[in-house]
């Protein structure tokens, strides 16, 4: 029997150690620890109810497992064969407990490729990434392929970058091959930085030999002997799973020299980033890997031509290298299967904001936004009403109800107005101001933008403080137009892809929630009550029974007495004075009578 537990960042928080450690203390203490293996593996996408742990081989999914439920786990399933069936997942559709994951709606209509190993195997354990099929896809290409073949299959399957630009994976590879150089180099950009995703960095955390497997087969395709991963130092546990992956592949002959007695060398290195979003861009990476301030560089020439000291060099993410090995032990064909008709295979999503069911998802191509939203997320928290959703992180837009059945794949989205990007994707319900999310993205972009060009530098600066102004009540009808003709600029004049992106998330919530600008410049309101200076706090006279306890806690001094007797009451009603109101929300917090609310 063996006990599976979600060694994920988000469970690890939520104390999976402690449950680690737990089940093989209390196993021991029972002598059972020859008889049940307790193993840590990557995440298993369900984050909204870890930490999980799985028992196999029986299948069963315990949801929400704290320490001291171990316990009880272990003398009711392990020993007694009894199911605990409050830890199970229970289906919200018709409240019956569900204890196999096949029959859960968050994965029933998932295709895990990318994620194929995450939540089965010990991520630090080779043996066990070796069973499920590890490294096989490295020795067909080093014994029965060339690399022109391996080129080849990488193009016939279709895989297109899962960074965000969607290019064609093996034209990548295949335009690298032709510069041939004395040193060439494959670069694994693992520097992860849209608000909400988490993709890569659990697929480094679950199946880092994945990784390394195919910046392997990327270097003897193209001809390089060495590899660089470039991830940010935030990262603490990728890192160490990384870390201890090469590690165990050199001891085992599939890094290093000579790789499985072919002659072939190849190694892998580390190098850290510090967190600036540019840096995701390949050109700005590798400069920051050089040394160099991190700023992007106009193209041609592409990194295939001169790229990491000036060398031929081959940059790929995390997520287009997981798929690579599965293609070779598969074939492009069975890959091309799986998808739409432009863009094959599954995506990873990092699913987040106000759906119930935050997690890692991935879903075939062509797979509609309405299915991810209502059946793999179980639809927005609360009952309330969808009202968004942002794909593409700060480069994307934000997609309405009209977009719902829109299919997943590069092209359809951004005929949407948006784009795939890396794999965010933001939930949002009737409680988000559509004016100030997209204010909040332009703040990031602001703070993130090298600066290098003036396009990006100033022009989304003024952006923003345009943004700014009608959030705080002073926009007129001209400023939504000098919008639009500065989004216009910025996209056609910046240096790189940050900066051309940028007005996306302004662009799409113009288009999409036109109505919303309106009220906040020509009505002074905003519907959602989220912008702080058009809020406006009003005591219900009829409700009011003059207590006075939101003027004890009103600390701005803004809360008085009226002359006005309710009917059926003994003390005069209070009132706000709007000119000293702070809109802290202190008084209405603190009402028992719903008298106070926003307008």
């Amino acid at each position: 029997m063996h006990v599976l537990c979600c060694g994920g960042t988000g469970c690890h928080a939520s104390a999976s150690a402690q449950i680690i450690e737990n089940f093989k203390r209390i196993l021991a203490e029972k002598g059972l620890q020859d008889e049940v293996q307790v193993i840590q593996t990557g995440c298993f996408g369900f984050c909204e109810k870890g930490p999980i742990v799985k028992i196999m081989p029986d299948n069963t999914f315990y949801t929400q497992v704290k320490p001291e439920d171990v316990e009880k786990i272990v003398n009711e399933h392990i020993i007694k064969g009894r199911k605990v069936t409050d830890l199970l997942y229970m289906d919200p559709e018709n409240q019956e407990h569900v204890s196999d994951s096949k029959h859960m709606g968050f994965y029933r209509k998932q295709l895990r490729i990318a994620l194929r190993n995450c939540g089965f195997v010990n991520p630090e354990n080779i043996d066990e990434c070796i069973a499920r099929g590890g490294y096989e896809g490295l020795g067909k290409c080093l014994t029965e392929m060339t690399p022109q073949q391996v080129i080849d299959e990488v193009t016939k399957s279709g895989l297109r970058g899962r960074g965000g630009a969607g290019f064609p994976t093996g034209v990548k590879w295949g335009l690298c091959a032709k510069n041939k150089c004395d040193e060439m180099y494959v670069i694994c950009n693992a520097d992860e930085g849209d608000p909400g995703a988490f993709m890569d960095r659990s697929i480094m955390e679950g199946d880092p030999h994945s990784i390394v497997e195919a910046m392997a087969i990327c270097g003897y395709a193209i001809g390089a002997t060495h590899g660089l991963v470039y991830i940010r130092a935030e990262y603490p546990l990728a890192i160490h799973r990384l870390q201890v992956a090469i590690a165990q592949a050199r001891e085992y002959g599939l890094l290093g020299e000579d790789i499985m007695g072919t002659g072939f060398n190849f190694d892998i290195e580390l190098r850290y980033g510090a967190g600036a979003f540019v840096c995701g861009e390949e050109t700005a990476l590798i400069h920051s890997m050089e040394g160099k301030r991190g700023e992007p560089t106009l193209k041609p020439p592409f990194p295939a031509v001169s790229g990491y000291m000036a060398k031929p060099s081959n940059v790929n993410n995390v997520e287009t290298f997981a798929n690579v090995p599965i293609i070779i032990t598969k074939g492009a064909d069975w890959f091309q299967t799986i998808g739409s008709e432009k863009s094959k295979g599954t995506k990873v999503f990092a699913l987040a904001g106000q759906i119930n069911n935050v997690g890692l998802i991935e879903v075939p191509m062509g797979t509609t936004l309405r299915d991810i939203i209502f059946e793999i997320g179980g639809g927005i928290k609360g009952g309330r009403q969808f009202k968004a959703v942002q794909t593409g992180g700060p480069s994307g837009g934000c997609l309405t109800t009209k977009h719902l059945d829109t299919p997943i794949d590069y092209d359809s989205l951004v005929a949407a107005g948006s784009m795939m990007g890396s794999g965010g994707m933001v939930v949002m319900d009737e409680t988000s101001c559509m004016v100030a999310i997209a204010k909040f993205y332009l703040e990031f972009t602001c703070e993130e933008s090298c600066g290098k060009c003036s396009p990006c530098r100033v022009g989304n600066k003024r952006m923003l403080e345009i943004l700014e102004k009608i959030t705080d009540g002073r926009g007129t009808m001209e400023d939504l137009q000098e919008l639009r003709n500065l989004a216009a600029v910025i996209k056609d004049t910046a240096l790189c892809g940050l900066g051309q992106t940028s007005p996306n998330p302004v662009l799409s919530t113009l288009d999409n929630f036109w109505d919303e600008y309106v009220e906040h410049v020509v009505d002074k309101k905003c519907r959602a009550g989220v912008c702080k200076k058009l809020m406006r706090y009003e005591i219900d006279r009829e409700k009011c029974i003059g207590c006075g306890k939101c003027a004890k806690n009103c600390p701005a001094e803004a809360i008085s007495k009226t002359n006005y007797i309710a009917e059926g009451h003994k003390l005069p009603s209070m009132e706000i004075d709007p000119a000293k109101c702070i809109k802290c929300g202190a008084c209405m917090s603190g009402c028992k009578f719903n008298a106070i609310s926003v307008k």
